[in-house]
């Protein structure tokens, strides 16, 4: 099977039109299966999904070897990507770290760990405001002249932050959060991007689990080491009017014989032939919901009541419990 493909960026990076992510696999979304994880990551890529999303703080750094067992026996199907600048310490705490010298040694310690000789596409995962841009994007301009990458990508950035980024070396994508649930990109960030020529990543494309519908009380339905427990999305009065939204979208999924999810997907998918989600699972039945989610037309009539149902600002909320390290 073989799914549309599209191209992000000027420079020539062709991907499936969904991706996977794969974080959930080793961190962050409670209990894992590494078993599963694997079968899943292979499972995709007899979908057709061949982008793979990971990072190195991941785990810390167990989902980049979990993403390298599953891909040494085929790494010609795979578009690899990960991320860098995320940095977690052994007391818990994290700090965002850009400068050149990291720059060089994360790369080349996350190719030690996926088991490849290069990365696809190499993300800056946070702006580190203590290091100027032209900088960090420097150094990895340097590594796509070694051969050690072949394609730049920022997460999180903002459009002047963007725009400084894209002057040093071309950005082929930008990985930010975009649903049904947030929504904020449409303003300024994705006309700098179409501006410039940059294609969109999406991360959580179905709001964290949350626009699938299957949850409605985080603290008896998710794991204790669950991180959306904490979420301010997943709470309180933010909460109810979140599940109020979900409602709306539900009904007119019913109506088109589709999940939840699946519309929401579908909804991110029909915003442009240069957006490509990398909706997250560890479990292949899931995999296999979101990539059905690919083949659902959605109609001008059909967009126009999904805009309705969950406009900008809809959501309740902020995105994390700490968004300093966001740059906005």
């Amino acid at each position: 099977m073989s799914l549309e493909q599209r191209r992000l960026g000027t420079q020539g990076l062709v991907v499936s039109k969904e991706g996977l992510g794969c974080m959930g696999m080793s961190a962050f979304y409670g209990a894992t299966d590494e078993d599963e994880g694997i079968a899943t990551i292979h499972r995709a890529l007899e979908l057709g999904v061949a982008l793979l999303d990971t990072a190195d703080m991941y785990g810390p750094h167990t989902n980049e070897r979990l993403v390298g067992r599953a891909i040494a026996d085929r790494r010609d199907q795979v578009v690899l990507a990960t991320k860098f600048g995320n940095v977690l310490h052994d007391d818990g705490t994290r700090t965002v770290e850009g400068s050149p010298d990291y720059v060089r040694s994360a790369c080349d310690a996350s190719l030690r760990r996926l088991g490849v000789d290069h990365i696809d596409l190499y993300y800056q995962h946070r702006v580190d405001f203590d290091t100027p841009i032209e900088e960090t994007v420097g150094a990895m301009a340097e590594l796509v002249e070694a051969g050690k990458v072949r394609y730049l990508g920022l997460s999180e950035a903002s459009p002047a932050t963007i725009r400084r980024a894209h002057a040093v070396h071309p950005i082929s994508a930008l990985q930010t959060e975009y649903s049904l649930w947030t929504r904020d990109v449409e303003a300024e960030i994705l006309p700098t991007l179409r501006e410039l020529g940059i294609g969109l990543v999406p991360y959580s494309p179905l709001g964290r689990g949350f626009l699938t519908g299957t949850i409605r009380s985080p603290a008896d339905q998710l794991d204790a080491g669950d991180f959306r427990r904490a979420n301010p999305r997943f709470a309180g009065e933010a909460l109810e009017r979140n599940l109020a939204l979900v409602e709306r979208i539900r009904a007119i999924a019913s109506e088109k014989q589709v999940t939840p999810g699946q519309l929401a997907l579908a909804w991110v998918l029909a915003q442009g032939k240069d957006v490509v989600p990398i909706p997250g699972t560890k479990r292949r039945r899931y995999l296999e919901e979101n990539v059905a989610a690919a083949a659902i037309s959605l109609s001008a009539d059909d967009l126009a009541r999904i805009d309705a149902a969950a406009p900008v600002g809809a959501a309740a909320g902020e995105r994390y419990p700490d968004m300093s390290t966001i740059d906005r």
